[in-house]
């Protein structure tokens, strides 16, 4: 287990905070600043220039604790880093372009296809009634499941980064619960040792990011951070963790990101349509700080990886019809209230 948890963490994490501060350097270089003078995005909170591009420690981090502890490299390993380097390589261009939606969104989905075809796919889900239901018994259908879950959770984390430390305490805390659960078997299959190291090499990553990330953030993500994402999707579907558990641990991104989709298909506009109306812009608009918002969500995130560590599969399925009706009536209740305050003004 020293090798199988420790060791990865440590490593990952002493290269992200050793190799920051050198990137924010070759960054700057480039030019890979967001300049709110010069970025028109309705979202914006900054109000001088900070650096974007934090994709590119977070992803070396990993990569280079990957060639140590998870040599040689597999069909597996190959695809899911292969799929990384294009997400960042993209996600890049756009901290530094701010190119179109739609390519972004084509790459997402070309990252996933990467990943699925060294086959990474959700073939089974827990019946949380009893038994197991085998998706594989329908053709295509659990890599159709498995490219929509990696897209959507891609998608959903980039939507959680508004303020200041939100995300890599969404993503370590995330990839500790799914490390833990990829060990929980007494013997432990090539794909579940995989993501159990996986995962505890994003934590370590996530968190040595968050010292340059929190508020005030010496660097912001950017959506090269894209990469880690996707690793986090990837190590979810390995660890045979099941969906319900990575649903649970993300739940409070998951319920904005799909708040945010049906916002924006109701009111006729593009779901690529920047607007701020995330619950982290609610949240700010009633006064709370960047910092208080971030604890907000690593609170709730780690409360409900302890729930998806501890529950059955029908315990799951509750919590998570819970977690629709609380954090689902909190959103459209903080919408109510600012909307309220907004026309009283």
């Amino acid at each position: 287990m020293y090798e199988i948890i420790f060791l990865p963490f440590l490593v990952s994490f002493i290269i992200v905070t050793a190799a920051t501060p050198l990137f924010l350097i070759f960054i700057k270089k480039l030019g890979i600043i967001d300049d709110p003078k010069k970025h028109k995005h309705p979202a914006i909170l900054h109000k001088k220039p900070v650096p974007r591009g934090g994709g590119i420690p977070l992803f070396i981090g990993v990569v280079i604790a990957g060639a140590i502890f998870l040599w040689p490299p597999n069909e597996i390993t190959i695809a899911v880093f292969f799929a990384g380097f294009i997400a960042l390589v993209v996600g890049l261009l756009d901290d530094k372009f701010d190119i179109s939606p739609y390519i972004r969104f084509a790459t997402n989905i070309l990252s996933a296809l990467i990943v699925v075809s060294a086959g990474i796919t959700v073939s089974f889900i827990t019946n949380p009634f009893g038994g197991i239901l085998f998706l594989n018994q329908i053709e295509f259908l659990p890599q159709l499941i498995s490219i929509v879950w990696i897209v959507w959770v891609m998608n959903m984390l980039n939507w959680s980064k508004g303020v200041d430390g939100q995300m890599p305490g969404i993503v370590a805390i995330s990839a500790i619960v799914i490390g833990m659960l990829s060990l929980r078997f007494p013997i432990i299959d090539e794909p579940s040792l995989i993501s159990a190291k996986l995962s505890f090499m994003i934590a370590g990553a996530s968190l040595g990011f968050l010292i340059f990330n929190f508020y005030p953030a010496k660097i912001f993500p950017g959506y090269s951070s894209t990469a880690i994402y996707l690793l986090l999707a990837t190590v979810s579907i390995l660890s045979s963790a099941k969906l319900a558990t990575a649903i649970l641990v993300m739940g409070v991104p998951m319920m904005d990101g799909i708040f945010t989709v049906a916002r924006r298909l109701l009111t006729g506009r593009s779901i690529f349509w920047h607007d701020k109306k995330h619950l982290h812009h609610l949240l700010l608009s009633l006064g709370f700080s960047q910092r208080a918002i971030a604890l907000f969500y690593w609170l709730f995130s780690a409360i409900l990886g302890s729930l998806a560590l501890v529950l059955t599969s029908k315990g799951k399925l509750f919590a998570i019809i819970m977690l629709i009706i609380i954090v689902g009536g909190g959103i459209m209740f903080l919408h109510f209230l600012t909307r309220k305050n907004e026309t009283s003004i």
